[in-house]
């Protein structure tokens, strides 16, 4: 397997995007009753984050089956380095008071798609 650094270099120089981001999985330890005492504390955290453009994107994640919602999120962070990404994770109040667990890894954007319509006369924006 190549280093991390290396396999990135490859990437850009073979022209993908290589654009390095963070993704937190993130799953409680607590009851959902502590989970809901600290849920406004947490959003407002990531709001904070989004209106930083630190947050990409962040949600709850089904269960293996695609039925049931077990209170597993996953959260994308931008960020300079793994370090800053953990630091930036352990503050949210889910983590810093126990209610979540977490583990992180970098993730290396390489292709994809992503449509954004924006609708100026009814002020309204679409994302696909």
């Amino acid at each position: 397997m190549p280093e991390w650094e290396d396999y990135k270099s490859e990437a850009k120089n073979r022209g993908s995007l290589a654009m390095e981001l963070f993704v937190v999985s993130t799953k409680p330890v607590k009851s959902p009753e502590e989970l809901r005492a600290v849920l406004p504390a947490h959003l407002a955290y990531q709001k904070q984050l989004e209106d930083l453009g630190v947050l990409v994107m962040a949600g709850p994640v089904s269960d293996p089956t695609g039925k049931l919602m077990q209170g597993e999120g996953m959260i994308i962070y931008r960020a300079t380095s793994l370090e800053e990404a953990t630091a930036i994770t352990a503050a949210d109040p889910m983590h810093a008071e126990g209610i979540r667990e977490f583990s992180i890894r970098k993730w290396l954007v390489n292709e994809g798609r992503l449509d954004v319509s924006l609708r100026l006369s009814s002020q309204s924006l679409a994302l696909a």
